[in-house]
């Protein structure tokens, strides 16, 4: 498995070998020494395993996990194709406000690691794209907060006729989320 540092820090890509034959494929989108040895720890104990699906120009995020100790996710795509974005909202960390993006895609097996702190988003590039998500923490709709996927400051790759939800569509944009004390804080 190659694994790559993403410009965020803390957050990397990680791409498995997939071996076709005549009969199909067989992959291993997570391999837990790999994994271990690009981020320095083993993979968070999985509280939550979720799934997304969304249709072409639907735009999810920037969202994340307000307390803490924040949530952790692993991210991959099992159909269709989305561009996954991280966006760096610790207050304090070297890269705040910085982010980075990889395509997933069904065919290709990529994976996406987040640390706690980080916002995540993605915009999907294809019908029934399906977005699948291990959590280090269970959902808690109380807890979970959203910057704007469309914050100019951000300058995130969404196109303009991007379909939002409503709570995406009037997120605060991440400085306005600084000044209110509602993101969340880099650990030294």
């Amino acid at each position: 498995m190659k694994a790559r540092a993403l410009s965020v820090s803390g957050a990397w890509e990680f791409e498995p070998e997939v071996f076709p034959d005549h009969r199909g494929l067989f992959v291993s989108p997570f391999q837990h020494e790999a994994f271990a040895e690009a981020v320095g720890a083993p993979l968070f104990t999985v509280a939550q395993a979720s799934a997304s699906v969304s249709r072409r120009g639907v735009a999810r995020g920037v969202h994340y996990a307000r307390t803490a100790p924040g949530c952790a996710k692993y991210v991959t795509c099992s159909r269709g194709r989305v561009l996954d974005i991280v966006v760096d909202l610790r207050v304090g960390s070297p890269t705040f406000g910085t982010w980075d993006s990889v395509e997933l895609a069904g065919d290709d097996f990529r994976a996406v690691y987040l640390p706690p702190g980080l916002g995540h988003a993605f915009i999907a590039l294809d019908d029934h794209s399906t977005v699948h998500y291990l959590l280090s923490r269970a959902y808690e709709p109380a807890d979970e907060l959203a910057v704007s996927i469309v914050d100019p400051d951000l300058a995130l790759p969404v196109p303009a006729d991007a379909v939002l939800s409503e709570r995406d569509r009037t997120a605060p944009g991440l400085v306005l989320a600084r000044d209110n004390g509602l993101l969340p804080v880099h650990a030294a």
